[in-house]
């Protein structure tokens, strides 16, 4: 990434926070006994995605930090006139990315909540790549819609 500091133009890379928040929903069928609850799964589920982001290599991403610190938290949601208690386990990823294009992927999964850019303060986006953001976009974004066909 290319930000200008005075009248330098200096090469960094883009400093980020992104929230992913994982989903657990309570599973039907299941007998008395041996059944996880909400809360517990949801905070598996985050543990098995911070062990996959770990192990997996992601080009133009570097994983700095993984904070699982927060609060599982429990809402009540209504699905085809059925109310049910679905829990979520807040994951904070914080990153360093070549470049905008890199993040992406991230910010288009059913998890993601929030972004935020740690750094640098301003950042110049030349025509040429506008023009190949805005490709990635739209072809991540078919690649999803045609996934769902």
């Amino acid at each position: 990434m290319k930000i200008r500091i005075n009248d330098e133009i200096v090469t960094e890379k883009l400093r980020l926070q992104i929230r992913l928040d994982y989903k657990a929903e309570e599973r039907s069928g299941r007998f008395l006994f041996g059944s996880k609850t909400n809360q517990a799964m949801a905070e598996t589920v985050r543990e098995q995605q911070i062990n996959l982001l770990k192990n997996i290599p992601l080009q133009g991403i570097d994983l700095q930090d993984f904070d699982s610190s927060m609060e599982v938290y429990v809402i009540t949601e209504e699905k085809n006139r059925r109310t049910r208690e679905v829990a979520y386990a807040p994951l904070i990823l914080t990153l360093k990315a070549d470049n905008i294009q890199d993040v992406i992927p991230f910010l288009l999964r059913p998890e993601f909540k929030k972004i935020e850019i740690l750094g640098p303060e301003s950042i110049n986006i030349s025509k040429q790549e506008m023009e190949r953001l805005m490709f990635s976009i739209f072809k991540l974004f078919s690649d999803k819609i045609d996934s769902y066909n």
